[in-house]
């Protein structure tokens, strides 16, 4: 009968058993202790989480035993045992939620729903305006009152005026997708980066800032100094570095002053100091030195 009580040097042996299960696998691929269980009297199995990637939910079983009266606790076998969830496939994760930023490579392509919440309708395609908009009265009006047929010019149509405005695709960002970008562009170059708090002044003011077009150009741009941190790359108006185009005018050095040497005018010098006052005495006599 197995008892449920491990034996206590057996149980105490964890030592011995994680360095059965190293020296079958290796350092690398055994984890923490996860526990011991009795499968018999004087016989106790160890468990320790198994690292390696290809078994997750698997852990090393190491059973030990000692003899009875014995002292010393031998090892038994060393095994990969699978867990409660290991020969379970995982949940089902759909592929476009398993993406992560950067997964793309080259030549891959990556669909986009057709209700996705970033993009919005862009420009129809049609020059035609609204029914009962303020265009189309005018334009009903014009043709009443013209004799011959009215021709708009083409940059008047619906069409030019999406395609100055960048909205001349299928569809444009929406309000999310434009506050998404944002919060991306602003957690890698923003005004709370590291770069940004002990920079001299912030992006707005930079000679090397080179605007955007858009709703978004009016908190990013782009920086252009091949020096900046963030050359070619979206930047935060709030932001800032060293490489500011404004952050240090070097001063002209001063003009040193003409040299004059006077070699005519002779100057008193004290030759005998009173030692005590630190004046010359009174019956001391004067030398003077001169520059010839």
């Amino acid at each position: 009968m197995r008892s449920r009580t491990p034996d206590r040097l057996c149980a105490e042996a964890v030592e011995l058993a994680r360095q059965s299960a190293v020296e079958t696998v290796g350092q690398e691929s055994v984890g923490a202790h996860l526990g011991a269980r009795a499968d018999g009297e004087r016989v106790v199995t160890h468990t320790f989480e198994c690292l390696d990637a290809a078994y997750r939910g698997w852990h090393w079983a190491v059973t030990v035993a000692r003899a009875p009266r014995a002292k010393n606790v031998t090892l038994d076998e060393t095994v990969l045992l699978p867990g409660p969830g290991a020969v379970l496939a995982p949940q089902w994760v759909p592929w476009s939620e398993r993406l992560r930023p950067g997964d793309m490579g080259p030549g891959d392509l990556l669909p986009t729903d057709a209700d996705d919440l970033r993009l919005e309708p862009g420009w129809t395609g049609e020059d035609e305006p609204a029914p009962n908009s303020v265009a189309a009265l005018a334009a009903e009006e014009l043709v009443i009152s013209a004799t011959e047929p009215v021709v708009t010019p083409a940059r008047a149509t619906i069409g030019a005026l999406a395609e100055e405005l960048g909205l001349g695709r299928p569809r444009v960002l929406s309000r999310l997708g434009l506050h998404q970008a944002a919060d991306r562009w602003e957690t890698a170059h923003g005004p709370q980066s590291p770069m940004a708090q002990a920079a001299p002044a912030n992006c707005t003011s930079c000679g090397f800032l080179v605007p955007i077009g858009g709703s978004l150009g009016q908190a990013f741009g782009i920086c252009g100094n091949e020096f900046g941190p963030a050359d070619g790359q979206v930047v935060s108006l709030a932001y800032g570095c060293g490489g500011h185009s404004e952050a240090a005018v070097i001063p002209a050095p001063p003009a040193p002053a003409e040299l004059i040497l006077d070699e005519l005018q002779v100057e008193p010098l004290q030759l005998h100091p009173d030692r005590t006052s630190g004046s010359v005495e009174p019956d001391a006599p004067t030398e003077e030195l001169g520059h010839s």
